[in-house]
């Protein structure tokens, strides 16, 4: 048989196929726009919500997904969360090959069933099933069916066709069906330039959009999470945890919340409440009586993780965290609330979106939001306190970068707030450098620095104050790597919890660090700080710059020469200014052998157009460059 009918006979073979199945089911049915930066295409994903009434609702999807890579495995999303609330109806999963052969049926039975909380018992309830399937072949398409009836009709799944990059979308639909009783309320966010349709009648609200290409990653830029189109959905009528409601607004909102979901969990044991009215008795204000009690959970209290959309927003009764110190995140600061409660100190449960991204709760639409939980001390000043109840390392009043600077939803009894986290300035943010080294004749370099970081700077290190003497030391020579052959003499670290001020005393050595040509020698000035980062380059920017936050650095080193040497060159005194930030070095001549460097670096928090990108890429070339300053030292003739 030649090559020709060979292909003839595989064609044929594929049509047979396609006509005789779903076109989603095969990959060579499959545009080629979407394949473009795809590690995975959503064919189809069909998902149907229907309210029956305020307390029992449906939700059906079918989703389609051809995986192209090892990399889109992770794209599958074949999971379902379930508990007493929720109840599996249908569950199962068909494989096919490239060709659109069913090669695999994978029944609910079949499934992994396991908890959805990571220790204890207080949501034994609470689990997931999910699809555990691993490939022989690339690409393959996964066809997921599920079904569940919940009688929770709080939270309604939005409409959000892609959730994450190199995902390409070929068709995705949405509809919900509800009772006349009730009211949907949507909200749209970034559907601009979709090829989209909806559809709105009495009972019925639906959307589909067709053909989006897989975006690709770009450092600097906003979240995901707030660039990709989606629809919020919510009702004005819900139920949560047995409880029924109905809201308007936030104000509304907060009242329900702490009504019927927070207000009864207050119950801490009479002896429990003596013993911290006693703890603070010598205390004279409410914030060193807060700092009390809020080291007390710190010592007394273990966190466990419940899945988001798992263990439902009703936190667990105080009285059984107290009885078996541990909880999550809800448990944990109403526990908190209500010890503060017992001194005579008001707190408010808070609601937030955690995580880096800084993700706001969207202040003009009312409905369940958020997937974390923090404390909120009022000040009449406006600067509040917030507290992030289940970390026992940080300090009192410090939430870092998982709660910063984002709309948050303040429960109070007389109602729910949008308020915003505090936000950490540059200035705030800072890491302070004071050291010394020497330099000998054979290019060795002896350093000695203290080092004093604050604000998001000291958030990414106080977790240092735990590690082992170890992986104190792999850390340290990773952070100077581009210092060849560092052996550490010693480390001292204090973490100062009440001026929220990480300090580290750290000395070194490294052979040949100072580069020696006949009578020269070449030295890199900036030993301790240098700035290796240059952004990646981006010849056709398709999102916006976001610088998330800020800092500044601050290094002042005492340098000594080698004996026998003078300065023949030395870089001039640098100042950059612009909308990123600034740069300022610059050398000062203290004696013969003795010179000081002196280096600022602040960058700006901030959004800025894409067009702003390469500027802001070659501001941190430049930086990069100055850093890498040398000054040329040669030898004294006898």
């Amino acid at each position: 048989m030649n090559l020709k009918i060979k292909v003839l006979y595989i064609l044929l073979f594929i049509t047979i196929q396609v006509s005789s199945q779903e076109k989603f089911h095969t990959s060579f049915t499959l545009p080629s726009n979407l394949k473009e930066n795809a590690n995975a295409v959503i064919r189809s994903n069909e998902l149907i919500i229907t309210i029956n009434s305020v307390n029992d609702m449906t939700v059906y999807q079918k989703r389609i997904i051809t995986v192209l890579n090892k990399e889109g495995n992770k794209n599958i999303d074949a999971y379902v969360h379930y508990d007493n609330n929720v109840k599996i109806k249908t569950l199962e999963v068909l494989i096919f090959n490239q060709l659109g052969a069913n090669i695999k049926k994978i029944k609910k039975n079949d499934f992994k069933d396991v908890s959805a909380v990571d220790g204890g018992t207080l949501y034994s309830d609470s689990r997931v099933m999910y699809l555990e399937y691993t490939p022989i072949t690339y690409p393959y398409t996964i066809e997921f069916v599920c079904e569940i009836n919940t009688k929770n009709t709080a939270f309604i799944e939005p409409f959000m066709p892609v959730s994450d990059y190199f995902v390409s979308v070929e068709n995705s639909s949405y509809t919900i069906n509800f009772p006349t009783d009730l009211t949907i309320r949507t909200k749209e966010k970034n559907l601009e330039g979709l090829k989209i349709t909806k559809e709105t009648l009495q009972t019925k609200i639906s959307y589909n959009v067709k053909n989006m290409e897989a975006k690709k990653p770009e450092a600097y830029s906003p979240s995901l999470v707030d660039i990709a189109p989606k629809v919020l959905v919510t009702s004005n009528k819900f139920a949560l945890e047995g409880v029924q409601t109905e809201v308007e607004d936030w104000s509304g909102f907060g009242k329900w919340m702490y009504r019927d979901l927070i207000k009864e969990t207050h119950d801490l044991p009479a002896s429990t409440v003596a013993m911290i009215q006693n703890l603070v008795k010598d205390e004279t204000n409410d914030i060193d009586k807060a700092k009390k009690i809020y080291q007390y959970v710190q010592d007394k209290t273990r966190y466990i993780s419940v899945q988001v959309g798992i263990g439902g927003w009703k936190p667990f009764n105080a009285s059984a965290v107290d009885k078996l110190g541990y909880g999550d995140c809800k448990a944990l600061t109403n526990y908190t609330m209500s010890l503060l409660n017992a001194a005579g100190i008001q707190s408010n449960y808070t609601v937030v979106y955690a995580g880096d991204s800084q993700r706001s709760l969207e202040h003009d639409f009312a409905a369940m939001q958020g997937n974390h939980v923090i404390l909120n001390i009022p000040q009449d000043n406006g600067d509040d306190i917030w507290l992030e109840c289940t970390s026992q390392k940080l300090p009192f009043g410090f939430i870092g970068d998982f709660t910063d600077d984002r709309d948050v939803l303040v429960i109070t009894p007389e109602g729910g707030k949008i308020k915003h986290t505090k936000k950490y300035q540059a200035q705030e943010s800072s890491q302070l450098i004071k050291g010394t080294y020497t330099i000998t004749e054979n290019g060795l370099i002896e350093v000695s620095a203290i080092v004093n970081s604050k604000g998001i700077q000291y958030d990414n290190k106080y977790w240092l104050e735990t590690e082992t003497e170890r992986d104190l030391d792999t850390y340290y020579k990773k952070r100077w790597n581009y210092i060849n052959g560092i052996t550490i003499n010693s480390m001292r670290i204090n973490n100062n919890k009440l001026a929220n001020e990480f300090v580290e005393d750290v000395s070194f050595v490294a052979p040949n660090y100072a580069k020696t040509v006949g009578d020269r020698m070449l030295l890199t000035l900036n030993a301790l700080n240098r700035n290796t980062d240059i952004p990646d380059r981006y010849r056709d920017r398709k999102l916006p710059l976001k610088i998330k936050r800020g800092f500044v650095d601050i290094d002042e080193v005492e340098i000594k020469l080698p004996t026998g040497f003078t300065i023949e060159s030395s870089p001039e005194k640098v100042a950059l200014d612009n909308k990123f930030g600034s740069y300022k070095a610059e050398i000062i001549v203290k004696d013969e052998n003795t010179i000081v460097y002196k280096r600022e670096f602040i960058v700006n928090d901030g959004e800025f157009p894409k067009e702003d990108y390469e500027a802001y890429r070659e501001f941190y070339k430049e930086v990069n460059k100055q850093d890498n300053a040398k000054i040329a030292l040669i030898k004294n003739q006898p």
